[in-house]
């Protein structure tokens, strides 16, 4: 097709586009108005600090809202693809909607997804991550994931951001082990890493027979020609298949933004956590009216550690737990460990009186005293390393839900912060992608039915990805859905373009493992 013809197939009124302005200019200023407004208004309850934190803090911000940004123009232009191209909806309109919908996905989201992510990143980094360490892996990873992001963008490659992220990860907890070697692989958490990459892996085999069967299925039963033939000019399809096209790009949309949304919310609570701990380290909305539940918990976990420790006791807990996630190994004082950290933080608790009020000078304790508490727990359960009973777990989830909820939040403000940089990358870079799923993936024009299942499925597995908290690429979901629906149409496959889509989805954990981590001795060296 020529490029007359492809600009032709994204080209919208300019009446349309400037309306599209204006409506974007007032969601950036009453967004960022909002996000703004907390934001100092959080710092200004903060001791006074030097001036570099705040620096670092703004640079940082900016970088992670650079990614998410990237990260929308990138990857949710895979859900506008099939609308546009079939005619549903104009181009500007159906990535205003988009947008929006990846923004509301976003304020909705779980957060599950977001410190999953950040269960990834090397156990010391994330205890110190503060120090200039923690500093230069925050810089390193999303300044690399970004450059590749960009890279494969230029190119119209639809690059999943989940996967380059993944592999950053990687690559600072490579570079960490390897500056600072504590024990061969300690910089990082490969069961962790398997099982994201097991999620990100499985998605684009899913994507292409889910969708394939998808359009098989719809045309054994709905005998209708109109939907599984190529639109014939550029008047909009019949009311009921624009329907369904529009009703599945805002699944896509919705579900893109719950999902890849977080990864960037997870790294701004890093930064967060990182220059202003007084602020950010604690969940302060957790009143004085939940202590005696924490309390509780508390002393019921407590007796189940101290039944199960054995004769071995601790000299240092918090070492004796920091080598328990540092080399997957349960240490022989483990169960001592947590019943000597669980006491002291209910004596923290009830001292103070809530969480909110523990004093500055503690608050950075208390919260890793919390982290190591809930990922020993998370350890040990997942690799089934503590003989207990199933009361028992009960029990300690329960209690690891209270921790949780002090450490693992996310402000309202940093959601809606995301959420603009995810809607107004999708607004603004999306045509490079949308010409290469449009046109490049198969030989003749996308149909409706093809579109419909792509989209689809794609909605679906994003959805359930999201509910159990595992990191997918919608991109890799949606190209092969598409791939798999030309397949199952006889359409035909462009393998020059197939071939690009494997080689970038081959190359991006090297490549973004190898700038993740020679970013992050770059950084190391500098800070």
């Amino acid at each position: 097709m020529s490029d007359a013809a492809v600009s032709s197939q994204v080209q919208t009124p300019a009446q349309t586009q400037r309306v599209t302005a204006a409506g974007v200019l007032a969601i950036l200023l009453v967004g960022s108005i909002y996000a703004g407004y907390h934001l100092v208004a959080d710092l200004s309850s903060v001791p006074a600090v030097a001036f570099l934190p705040y620096l670092l803090l703004g640079v940082a911000l900016l970088i992670a809202l650079g990614f998410e940004f990237v990260n929308g123009f990138h990857d949710t232009a895979n859900a506008v693809a099939t609308v546009i191209y079939t005619h549903s909806l104009p181009a500007s309109v159906a990535v205003v909607w988009s947008g929006i919908f990846n923004l509301i996905g976003v304020l909705v989201s779980s957060g599950a997804v977001a410190f999953g992510i950040i269960s990834l990143l090397p156990v010391e980094l994330i205890l110190n991550v503060g120090s200039s360490a923690g500093f230069a892996m925050v810089f390193a990873l999303l300044i690399a994931a970004i450059i590749w992001n960009l890279g494969t963008w230029y190119f119209g490659l639809p690059n999943s951001s989940s996967h380059t992220l993944v592999g950053s990860i990687i690559g600072v907890g490579l570079m960490n082990s390897w500056l600072s070697p504590v024990s061969g692989t300690a910089g990082v958490d490969w069961a962790q890493v398997a099982g994201v990459g097991r999620a990100l892996g499985f998605s684009p085999v899913v994507g292409f027979l889910a969708s394939a069967l998808l359009l098989l299925l719809a045309k054994a039963l709905i005998r209708l020609p109109k939907l599984y033939t190529a639109p014939e000019s550029s008047a909009p399809p019949p009311w009921w298949i624009r329907g369904l096209l529009v009703l599945t790009c805002t699944g896509v949309s919705f579900a893109h933004g719950s999902n890849d949304g977080q990864k960037g919310m997870g790294l701004i609570m890093l930064i967060l956590i990182g220059t202003v701990p007084t602020a950010y380290a604690l969940n302060r909305a957790v009143g004085p009216d939940r202590v005696p539940v924490f309390v509780g918990a508390s002393a019921r976990a407590e007796d189940i550690f101290s039944s199960h420790a054995g004769a071995a006791s601790p000299t240092d807990p918090r070492a004796v737990l920091s080598d328990t996630l540092r080399t997957r190994t349960v240490q022989p004082a483990e169960m001592g460990a947590l019943a000597v950290l669980a006491k002291d933080i209910s004596a923290e608790i009830v001292r103070y009186g809530s969480i909110g009020k523990v004093p500055a000078a503690q608050v950075g304790n208390v919260r890793n005293d919390m982290y190591l508490l809930s990922e020993n727990i998370n350890f040990l359960k997942r690799t089934n390393s503590a003989d207990l009973s199933g009361a028992e777990w009960q029990d300690l989830g329960l209690y690891k839900e209270q921790i949780d909820n002090a450490t693992k939040f996310i402000p309202p403000w940093v959601k809606v912060s995301v959420a603009i940089a995810l809607g107004l990358g999708t607004m603004i870079g999306w045509k490079r992608i949308v010409v290469t799923v449009g046109e490049k993936i198969g030989k003749s024009h996308l149909t409706y039915g093809q579109g419909a299942a792509a989209e689809l499925v794609a909605m679906t597995t994003i959805g359930l990805a999201d509910a159990y908290g595992l990191p997918v690429s919608t991109t890799h979901v949606l190209s092969s859905g598409v791939a798999g629906t030309m397949a199952a149409n006889g359409s035909g496959l462009q393998w020059a373009t197939i071939r690009n889509l494997i080689m970038a989805w081959v190359l991006t954990l090297p490549a973004s493992i190898a700038l993740s981590g020679l970013l992050y001795w770059v950084f190391r060296h500098l800070f």
